[in-house]
């Protein structure tokens, strides 16, 4: 490529405000639909970090997905040794060759001919880059990386103005072009003059945090565009590069109100007697020892036993320990592992960092599709209980799950201590969830048992008592607990309480039914003196009734006798007159 210096060549494409899709989503995203199209976008970034993975699906999806065929020109690796990288993580390059869709270029920067002529100029480049473009029709180029192909200039001034040249001459051929470039010490590039040039910057970091290394990636500028300017934590996994949902950007998710069971009856009932809100998130915070796996186990139970699918992610037991633990008190979740219905998937915090696993959790609910998630605990996710990133990544996390209307359940590992002390401790993330439960170990009379209470519950009534939290052989529930005085009884006192109520009442129920039987027998002896006092009266009626009847017959008698006696005096004295 040593060849004499010519001017550059005249634009012949003014590109516009379009954008090509990059095919990996988390990208398109937070750049508002892709790259710019046309123009050329600088990728840079420390060896390892994923630069000519990112260009490398950039230019497979355009050519699979959206029609746009593309070239690659390497500086640095041969065709086969990028063939047969890609082809690990599912990327059929040599196909794409066969059929015209992708052309690939290995670039060989001997500079010893620069030493030698003295003279560097492009041209030779341009040439071979159009070629390539004009034999395939493409749409998109990438060029990795930059530093291998000005290695050999010394003079900074003609670094800049081929730099120039080369960038007016991708935007004159109208190609959307990615072209990578190695972290600078004091600039995102090494000669610092390529980020000014380029229409967009995206910057990708690898860091290395408490011996967890984790990679991210941020668009340090775009012209013409909105775009994400936090960092994103992206993975390389087996289908390449998948970046962290951006969705938390926007609070534009749909509420549910439809309501779904807890898995607990009792529990439902504190929830308005219908369980959670569908899409909700939910916090069950407590410590060790508590039931906070019971409850997630419990919910994920009951979400399968309505035909719904479930994914479990536990990070303190493997899946076979697990399943066996949840048998021992009546929940049984094998046979919902074996029908299709839940996933558990058992990993060590320590194995990935704390976006990484964000991301892995992405991958899992857009394959699995599942109606409820539970996250058992969250607090695992980071050795350090106070770092800041785990609020953001659950705010991602929560926000993602709501977007997917998946009705997600966290438990948290917290110390022993008040309500209080615990919700001072989980400021920042209990914030996020729209119904919080707190379970405690209650201590007495060298016994300890489990209360759950709930400390807040959005949208719906909730009941503000405690309960007590029970775990047998037939599953979990929740009993009412007894007050006495200011102290709480649970356990054996709360059985005891019980029996005493019991006692109490039996006693109480034999003293009514004393005082009844005494008051039948006094009303049957107030009855028996009522039949009497009747009995008497009527007889001393009869009495009556009978002298009444002998002094009418008697003063009849006495009538009849006196009439009797008139008229016997008076018939003589008429016969005396008639003499």
């Amino acid at each position: 490529m040593a060849t004499r210096k010519k001017s550059a060549p005249a634009p012949q494409h003014t590109p516009d405000l379009a954008k090509s899709l990059t095919g990996i989503e988390g990208i398109d995203q937070l750049t508002f639909g892709g790259l710019p199209s046309g123009r050329p976008t600088l990728v840079c970034g420390a060896a390892g970090s994923g630069k000519t993975m990112l260009a490398a699906e950039f230019l497979v999806h355009g050519a699979v997905k959206y029609g746009e065929p593309g070239v690659f020109m390497t500086f640095e690796e041969t065709t086969e040794e990028l063939t047969q990288n890609m082809r690990s993580l599912g990327f059929d390059l040599d196909k794409l060759q066969r059929q015209k869709k992708i052309a690939l270029d290995f670039v060989k920067v001997e500079r010893s001919e620069i030493e030698e002529t003295g003279e560097y100029d492009l041209d030779g480049l341009f040439i071979r880059i159009g070629y390539a473009i004009d034999s395939i029709g493409a749409k998109r180029i990438v060029l990795d990386t930059i530093e291998a192909l000005f290695a050999g200039v010394p003079n900074h001034a003609i670094l800049r103005a081929e730099l120039r040249r080369l960038f007016r001459f991708l935007k004159s051929k109208g190609v959307t072009a990615i072209i990578t470039g190695e972290r600078g010490e004091s600039s995102f590039t090494r000669y610092g003059l390529e980020e000014y040039v380029a229409d967009c910057v995206i910057l990708l970091d690898h860091r290395t945090s408490d011996q967890v290394s984790t990679r991210r990636l941020r668009v340090v500028k775009y012209r013409g565009s909105q775009h994400g300017t936090n960092e994103y934590p992206f993975l390389i996994g087996t289908n390449g590069i998948i970046v962290l949902p951006v969705t938390s950007l926007g609070l534009d998710h749909q509420a549910s109100r439809l309501r779904v069971s807890a898995g607990i009856d009792g529990l439902d009932e504190m929830l308005g007697g219908e369980g959670y809100f569908r899409g909700s998130s939910i916090l069950v915070s407590g410590a060790p020892g508590t039931g906070k796996s019971s409850i997630a186990a419990a919910f994920v139970a009951a979400a399968c036993a309505r035909g719904e699918k479930a994914v479990l992610f536990a990070y303190e037991e493997s899946e076979s320990q697990l399943i066996r633990n949840m048998t021992s008190i009546g929940i049984g979740l094998e046979r919902w592992v074996k029908q299709g219905l839940l996933r558990i998937e058992s990993t060590r915090p320590t194995l990935q960092g704390l976006e990484q696993h964000l991301v892995r959790m992405y991958g899992i609910v857009k394959e699995f599709k599942p109606d409820v998630v539970a996250v058992d605990p969250i607090s695992n996710l980071t050795a350090d209980g106070d770092d800041p990133e785990l609020k953001l990544t659950l705010m991602r996390l929560i926000d993602f799950l709501k977007t997917e209307s998946c009705t997600a359940l966290f438990t948290s590992l917290t110390s022993e201590g008040s309500a209080s002390s615990v919700a001072a401790s989980e400021v920042g993330v209990s914030s996020l969830m729209d119904t919080w439960m707190l379970l405690s170990n209650v201590a007495d009379n060298g016994e300890r048992t489990r209360t759950l209470q709930v400390l807040k519950s959005r949208g719906m009534p909730h009941s503000n008592q405690v309960r007590e939290f029970v775990m047998s052989n037939h599953g979990v529930s929740l009993v009412d607990v007894y007050l006495l005085g200011d102290k709480v009884l649970t356990g054996s006192a709360r059985v005891a309480r019980e029996a005493q109520v019991v006692a109490a009442a039996d006693l109480q129920g034999r003293d009514h039914e004393r005082r009844l039987q005494a008051l039948a027998r006094q009303r049957k002896a107030l009855d028996a003196q009522i039949a009497s006092l009747l009995a008497e009266s009527e007889e001393r009626a009869a009495d009556i009734e009978f002298d009444i009847e002998r002094e009418r017959l008697e003063s009849q008698r006495l009538r009849e006798r006196a009439s009797s006696i008139a008229a016997t005096r008076a018939a003589p004295a008429g016969k005396r007159k008639g003499r």
